[in-house]
């Protein structure tokens, strides 16, 4: 991804404040240990969320007074964040449990920082530009895990030339994507709300903090497997050395690739088309699937070699009733395609997409349950990298959601021109959704490969044909 060190010596930090709130709306949950459940444990020992919002536009005297106070804010509800990971250890059993004290800690932290690039700059990089990381936690990098001693949230607002640039750090043992923008845009909607009259009173009283309207309160508790704060699941170790781990994935270039809904469009009757008329392929199952040709492609591999497609999936949508999107936790599950490269490249698209598609409708309520069931009775840590349980050669993994509403945020400054991500979760074959910045129902896919894999993919004409140039 270029030198991030060298980038971060650019960055001039201004200012750093920790975020705290002094009063609560009377929630006693808020005092209470929130443990952490099989889905929160599956994240201990892998990379934080790092989202931001690159701005074209300067940023105002009151703008970072007025993020501050949206920000303490925002942690009245969002309370969890503004505590710390601690751990409950077993010496007898050399177990462990782990929970959030949100009573614990400086609270969030942000940061102001200046840089001097523009936001040509930034948008003119053929591959995401190496500045970028220092745009997230002054590109230091963590696991979750380090949300003992680290920040649960951290937002740095960076200051370009022409531009600011506002990126969110969140421990994703806590929140998954549906909710860290369900944060940002409650942040960005309370920001909205604040009188500029008192932008020089630091001072928040209970009463105006009760003046201040969100649309879509968090549900801060544990549905499942029960409601409440939940059972305590133990982990057979006592010290962070027994399972923690920090992969390098070595050398990557990672680059957004834009979709347009007419080349999406016919990605998907492809698909629909070579599958008949009994399968239903969605526009999204249809472009992972392209991707999972292309990248396949690419790289390059022998025609028996199995490949793999892994795609990440909120899993509040999969049980009946789905749970509530303001439901704030980490709840994701995940489904496995696997195909030999010889069957994947010359069987068409629509077999790749019905595999898919297939592997998604498998992954049920009921599915899920017995995935968790098997982690209660024989649980662990999920590392990455070679050499671990999980880690498969020659896969793609795609999260991520073009369904987000990552443009919505606006803080004053317009509408983002882009959406950008950190060092975070980066891997060979990683590929993250986000909404098009051309809007329309398009979608831009940040892709992450090995430079020799890239390289080969910029040159594949038929892959290349449904990029679209903006």
């Amino acid at each position: 991804m270029g030198n991030y060190r060298e980038e971060t010596r650019k960055l001039k930090v201004i200012s750093e404040c920790f975020v705290k709130p002094t009063v609560n709306l009377g929630n006693e949950a808020s005092k209470t240990p929130i443990h952490m459940g099989i889905p929160d444990l599956f994240m201990l020992t892998m990379d934080t969320m790092q989202k931001g919002l690159l701005f074209d536009t300067k940023l105002q005297p009151n703008t970072l007074n007025k993020i501050e106070k949206s920000l303490y804010i925002s942690l009245v509800h969002f309370y969890p964040l503004a505590g710390r990971l601690a751990t409950q250890k077993f010496h007898d059993e050399h177990d462990c449990s782990f929970y959030v004290d949100c009573e614990a800690g400086t609270g969030a932290t942000l940061v102001h920082a200046s840089v001097d690039y523009t936001v040509s700059d930034i948008l003119s990089s053929v591959d995401v530009h190496p500045i970028v990381e220092s745009f997230f936690e002054l590109g230091e990098k963590s696991v979750n895990h380090d949300g003992h001693t680290r920040p649960l949230l951290s937002v740095q607002v960076t200051e370009l030339v022409d531009g600011v640039f506002i990126g969110f750090t969140m421990n994703h043992c806590i929140a998954d994507g549906t909710s860290l923008w369900h944060f940002i845009s409650t942040l960005s909607e309370i920001f909205f709300q604040i009188n500029d009259k008192n932008e020089k009173d630091n001072a928040l009283t209970l009463e105006a903090v009760q003046k201040i309207s969100i649309s879509k309160k968090p549900i801060i508790e544990t549905l499942f497997p029960q409601k409440g704060n939940g059972p305590i699941f133990k982990l057979p170790y006592l010290e962070p050395e027994e399972f923690i781990s920090r992969y390098d994935p070595g050398p990557l270039r990672v680059r957004i690739f834009c979709f347009s809904p007419e080349s999406i469009s016919i990605l998907k009757a492809k698909a629909n088309e070579e599958c008949g008329p009994h399968n239903s392929i969605s526009s999204f199952q249809a472009l992972c699937a392209f991707m999972w040709q292309s990248i396949t492609r690419a790289r390059n591999l022998k025609p028996d070699d199995e490949v793999h497609c892994g795609i990440v999936i909120n899993a509040r949508a999969i049980f009946n009733p789905p749970f509530p999107p303001e439901y704030f936790r980490c709840f994701l599950t995940g489904t496995q395609s696997s195909s030999k490269v010889s069957d994947l490249i010359n069987k068409g698209l629509g077999r790749s997409a019905l595999l898919i598609n297939q592997s998604i409708k498998s992954h049920d309520e009921k599915a899920y349950r017995g995935l968790i069931k098997i982690f209660e009775e024989h649980p662990m840590v999920v590392q990455a990298g070679p050499g671990t349980i999980y880690y498969r050669p020659n896969n793609i993994k795609i999260g991520g959601s073009s369904r987000f509403d990552m443009y919505g945020p606006e803080f004053g400054l317009g509408k983002a021109v882009a959406v950008l991500a950190g060092y975070a979760s980066k891997e060979d074959g990683k590929v993250t959704a986000n909404p098009g910045r051309q809007g329309g129902g398009s979608v831009d896919l940040e892709v992450c490969l090995k430079p020799e894999t890239m390289n080969v993919l910029e040159l594949d004409e038929e892959f290349m044909s449904f990029v679209s140039s903006i």
